[in-house]
């Protein structure tokens, strides 16, 4: 099992963008990310210095991806 990265919400934004995700709207310091070719794929990244390691499993697994793939991302 692969070890949860420690990084920004502008880097998880970036990451989920090249999985596919587009930015859809923001409220304050969350931001709304949904899949291209599924529009009922909804992620909320909170934009934060340093993003939890649970809040970033929880993006990660409602993403639908593995944090193995999460980090070939980065």
């Amino acid at each position: 099992m692969t070890k949860l990265p420690v990084v920004s919400g502008k880097q998880v934004i970036k990451a989920l963008g090249k999985a596919g995700f587009y930015i859809h709207h923001q409220k304050g310091s969350h931001v709304t990310l949904r899949k291209e070719e599924y529009h009922q794929v909804r992620v909320i990244v909170p934009v934060h210095q340093v993003v939890k390691k649970g809040t970033l499993r929880s993006i990660i697994k409602d993403a639908g991806l593995t944090v193995e793939e999460f980090v070939e991302l980065l």
